[in-house]
């Protein structure tokens, strides 16, 4: 029997795109201040692409039965990676600080590896539900994800676009998780991430970079400890309370990518440490509320869409805010409904529209 759809999940995703809107619309005020022409393009991506977009692709998958999606889970998913692919040919490939990331589509430009995460979890949550006590086992359990797994990470790495990769990778474990894999091959699949991040850090010094900054910051303050002093200056710069709206000093000429990955740092600044626990609970209430919707779903591909979609959303903003607190090592990753980038936050709300058709057919209503 359907239920409605969840009540609260949608106000909770509608104040953070809007707390999101004005905090990037401050934000944005640095870099109005280096690059007007620039600015106005980044606007038009985050409010055209991005929420306008959003908001559609939201309404649309909201509309469409998530066990459609079941059907096609494997078309979509080799889709999203032909898409990704796209990055690495000549002339539609676009490259910035040294990463190739996204397809240039003349007026606007896409971050392909956004839709690989949608593709990624649906051809996931479409396998690992058609395993039952099969998951268990090496030959249909650990070695197929770890094809999967490793596949999208040769992709992404490519990029590079570590951040990203890495969000996905814990993703796929909490699915196998909830899917009722062995915690041997769990732990098996976390020691080949270490491992691969340990190789990482050898044959590229920009991670090394990051974990020797993390451990002191001041190793190398107008290099790799740049932006993560800044950033610590203007969530100290905070206070309590905070500066006020629109009030932050370290967006102008300080903080590197004041849109993006550090918007959190310029948050911080103007809403004070009673603003930036707001967020965190906001971000909090949305993981139980989402994993909530996951209990009471109808069956086990339900659950792993909602598993999946709200780990890869709620890690992805709890390792932004942490990285700029110096509790993690600084990464690319953009804060979830609030940073720039109007690619993320059209397919993250696509996201949540497949989220919640999932809440409509459950077995019973959430209270």
């Amino acid at each position: 029997m359907q239920s409605s759809i969840d009540k609260i999940l949608p106000w909770l995703v509608f104040v953070l795109v809007l707390v999101g809107f004005f905090i990037f619309s401050s934000a944005s005020l640095g870099l109005l201040a280096r690059d007007g022409a620039n600015f106005s393009s980044v606007a038009f991506s985050q409010i055209v692409f991005g929420i306008l977009g959003g908001g559609i692709a939201l309404v649309l998958t909201n509309h469409i039965h998530y066990y459609n999606w079941r059907k096609y889970g494997f078309y979509i998913f080799l889709a999203s990676v032909l898409l990704t692919l796209l990055v690495f040919v000549p002339g539609l490939g676009f490259s910035h600080g040294g990463a190739t990331r996204w397809v240039s589509l003349g007026i606007f430009t896409i971050q392909p590896s956004e839709f690989l995460k949608i593709g990624f979890i649906i051809y996931l949550a479409t396998w690992l539900s058609g395993l039952r006590h099969r998951v268990e086992s090496f030959k249909f359990g650990l070695a197929p994800i770890l094809i999967i797994i490793s596949t999208v990470s040769a992709i992404l790495l490519l990029q590079p676009d570590t951040d990203t990769c890495f969000i996905m990778i814990v993703s796929a474990l909490a699915m196998f998780a909830v899917a009722g894999c062995r915690f041997t091959h769990l732990g098996l699949i976390a020691l080949i991430g270490i491992l691969m991040v340990a190789a990482l850090a050898f044959y590229r010094p920009y991670v090394m970079d990051r974990f020797v900054t993390l451990m002191d910051p001041h190793s190398d303050p107008q290099g790799s400890g740049y932006q993560i002093r800044q950033s610590l200056i203007a969530v100290g710069s905070g206070g309590l309370i905070g500066r006020g709206f629109g009030q932050s000093i370290q967006k102008f000429e300080y903080l590197p990518e004041p849109i993006s990955d550090s918007i959190f740092a310029v948050y911080a600044e103007e809403f004070g440490f009673i603003g930036s626990l707001l967020l965190v609970c906001l971000f909090t209430f949305f993981t139980f509320r989402g994993y909530k919707i996951a209990t009471t779903t109808r069956d086990s591909f339900g659950t792993l869409l909602v598993v999946g979609f709200v780990t890869m959303i709620v890690s992805q903003a709890f390792l932004n805010i942490a990285a700029m607190l110096g509790l993690m090592p600084i990464s690319g990753l953009t804060l979830p409904f609030i940073s720039h980038g109007g690619s993320a936050l059209l397919s993250t709300l696509a996201s949540v529209g497949i989220i919640l058709n999932v809440s409509k057919h459950r077995r019973r209503m959430v209270k």
